[in-house]
């Protein structure tokens, strides 16, 4: 628990937000924006993969 809601919560946004970055990255590379470089694109999908799984087992985990 932090600040009195569960670990879970604070990782699912964790999530949403890397998937969202993820996406932002490969939007603006495609309108020829390149804030930041496109190589950065599949280092933040593996992480949004990780999260999500993480996520996922930790939500599993909870009935068991």
């Amino acid at each position: 628990m932090i600040l009195g809601k569960p670990l879970l919560m604070y990782l699912g946004i964790l999530t949403l937000v890397s998937l969202l970055f993820t996406a932002l990255i490969a939007g603006l590379n495609k309108k020829g924006v390149k804030v930041i470089p496109f190589q950065w694109h599949p280092r933040m999908a593996a992480v949004a993969i990780f999260l999500a799984l993480l996520h996922g087992l930790l939500a599993v985990l909870t009935y068991f």
